[in-house]
């Protein structure tokens, strides 16, 4: 059973394993995205906040999911492309994942399970839901699609 985030792995979008033990001791933002989404601009401000704090150990960590309004339908190459182009994203993203339902991404059931009660946990109700993991692995808060990286900067920069 998962105690923590590090006990989990995904795969990038070059198809290549990680194990996201590679990520300890960093405080980490979690976040579904998708790229036909009217939230897609907050690609922006997760480029521009894990570029300004990377150095102080924050990671921002994307995965792509189409469970919303099928707002993610490319490939892993075509999201890629999409992120690098339009908003230079240089932080690690994943390949698609379910986030919801059975074929969710365990990682994702256990963010749920631990911050949302209960052990089934609350569904993720759209793209840019963000999880921040602490540096211990240990998943303390959730933020609603709608808040914007630069309004949750001030948490992250307590925690860092």
């Amino acid at each position: 059973m998962a105690t923590t985030f590090y006990d989990f792995s995904a795969n990038k979008l070059n198809g290549k394993k990680a194990d996201l033990s590679e990520y300890k001791g960093k405080t980490i933002i979690a976040v579904n995205t998708a790229s036909q989404c009217g939230l897609t601009p907050q690609y922006k401000g997760l480029e521009e906040l894990y570029n300004k704090h990377k150095e102080d150990g924050l990671v921002v960590l994307g995965f792509p999911c189409n469970q919303f309004g099928k707002q993610e339908r490319g490939t892993s190459e075509d999201i890629q492309a999409f992120c690098e182009l339009n908003y230079g994203v240089s932080f690690p993203m994943f390949e698609k994942i379910k986030v919801n339902g059975k074929d969710a991404h365990p990682l994702y059931k256990y963010l749920k399970s631990e911050l949302s009660g209960g052990l089934l946990g609350s569904s993720i109700k759209w793209n840019f839901t963000k999880f921040v993991i602490d540096k211990n692995g240990k998943p303390v808060k959730r933020f609603a699609p709608t808040t914007t990286p630069e309004t949750i900067e001030a948490y992250i920069e307590k925690i860092l």
